[in-house]
C-alpha cells in the first residue's frame, strides 16, 4: 500500500488515501447524490433516487513539495493523456507501415516515445496571495523582552558610569601628582 493525494474537482489538494502499490495515474471518484420526487401513483409517497457525481480525483502522481496550497492540473493530465494516444497511434502507423515492407527493405524498427510529462502540480495560489502568507507578522515585545531590554540599558548606564569613574579617577591621581610635585619643588613644607 502507498499513499497518494486526492483532489477535488478543481484540482486542490484535499488528503491523502491509501492505493495499492501498483496504482499509477488519475482516477475520478464519485459520491452519491439523493433527489427526491413525489410519485403521484403511489399516493403522493415521497421516494427517492440517487445520482452519482464526480467528487474529486485519485492522482497517483506524488506532489511536489514547497506549494503553499497544491493544485493538480487536471487539463494538462487530460491533454497529455491525449498526447500519449496520438503519440501511440503514430507508433501504431509507423510500425505497420515498416512491418509491411519486404524484410530485406525494412532497416530499423520504428521507436515508440512518448511525449515528455508536463509539471502536472502547480502551486494554487497567486502570488499576492503567497506575499500575505510570508510577509512577515510584526509581533509586541513580551514581558520577558521588555525587561531583557531594559537590563541591557541599565548595564549600559553602568558601564557609562564606570567609564566615568575611571576618568575622574585618573584626573584625581593626576592633581595628586601635580601636587606632590609642587610641594617638592616649593622645597619645604611647613608643618
Amino acid at each position: 500500500m502507498k499513499a497518494v493525494p486526492k483532489v477535488n474537482v478543481d484540482g486542490f489538494y484535499i488528503e491523502d488515501t491509501l492505493v495499492d502499490d501498483a496504482f499509477s495515474g488519475v482516477v475520478p471518484f464519485y459520491s452519491e447524490q439523493e433527489y427526491g420526487f413525489l410519485n403521484n401513483e403511489l399516493d403522493q409517497e415521497n421516494t427517492g433516487s440517487t445520482k452519482s457525481e464526480i467528487s474529486g480525483y485519485t492522482v497517483g502522481i506524488p506532489v511536489i513539495p514547497g506549494l503553499f496550497i497544491p493544485r493538480f492540473d487536471i487539463k494538462a493530465w487530460n491533454d497529455y493523456q491525449d498526447a500519449i494516444k496520438e503519440a501511440q497511434e503514430a507508433y501504431r502507423e509507423l510500425y505497420s507501415d515498416w512491418s509491411a515492407k519486404p524484410e530485406d527493405k525494412r532497416g530499423e524498427p520504428p521507436k515508440a516515445s512518448n511525449p515528455i510529462q508536463p509539471t502536472l502540480w502547480v502551486e494554487g495560489l497567486s502570488p499576492e496571495e503567497i506575499e500575505e502568507l510570508t510577509k512577515p507578522i510584526p509581533q509586541e515585545p513580551t514581558e520577558l523582552d521588555r525587561i531583557g531590554a531594559e537590563l541591557v540599558a541599565r548595564e549600559l548606564e553602568a558601564l557609562e558610569l564606570k567609564h566615568q569613574n575611571e576618568a575622574l579617577g585618573a584626573q584625581i591621581v593626576g592633581l595628586e601628582l601635580r601636587l606632590l610635585s609642587v610641594e617638592n619643588q616649593g622645597g619645604t613644607t611647613n608643618v
